[in-house]
């Protein structure tokens, strides 16, 4: 009995850091009614890289129907989805340099998938903190809320 017990100390120890894995990414789905099936992330504080995928499960190219994911503070989110609509597609419908912008993925169409990674110590707890899409007229819809978790 006494053999047991270090290979099941080793085997939750294996299954402990594979959940924590797990907590520090997300994979968000968008489609051609423009929508994410997601409305809201936890982003634990404890990781050191939080890391996002994007997939576009329609058909649609991405100069048509494309979407990328932003995230920013809340109070940010309205400013930036209007500045980037000049920057374009080529910019991923983003100001360079925008100093507002936390993370983003490039703009997606059907069929591909974008993945970005970002330091959860960017995000402070307390703070309102949203995700969108910044093509243009899909933010008023395309949102969700990302909570910072100990």
């Amino acid at each position: 009995m006494k053999v047991w017990k270090p290979a099941l100390v080793l085997m939750m120890a294996g299954l402990s850091g594979q959940v924590m894995a797990a907590n520090c990414s997300v994979e968000i789905s968008s489609n051609d009614a423009m929508q994410f099936d997601k409305t809201s992330i936890s982003v634990p504080q404890s990781c050191k890289q939080f890391t996002v995928k994007l997939k576009h499960s329609g058909k649609m190219a991405k100069n048509i129907m494309g979407h990328n994911w932003v995230l920013t503070k809340t109070a940010d989110m309205q400013g930036v989805a209007s500045d980037g609509i000049a920057a374009g597609l080529d910019k991923s419908y983003l100001k360079a340099g925008d100093a507002r912008v936390i993370a983003h993925t490039k703009v997606i169409g059907g069929g591909e998938s974008d993945t970005i990674s970002f330091a959860p110590s960017k995000l402070k707890a307390g703070e309102a903190y949203s995700f969108f899409c910044s093509f243009p007229g899909h933010s008023g819809i395309m949102k969700g809320t990302v909570q910072v978790t100990k």
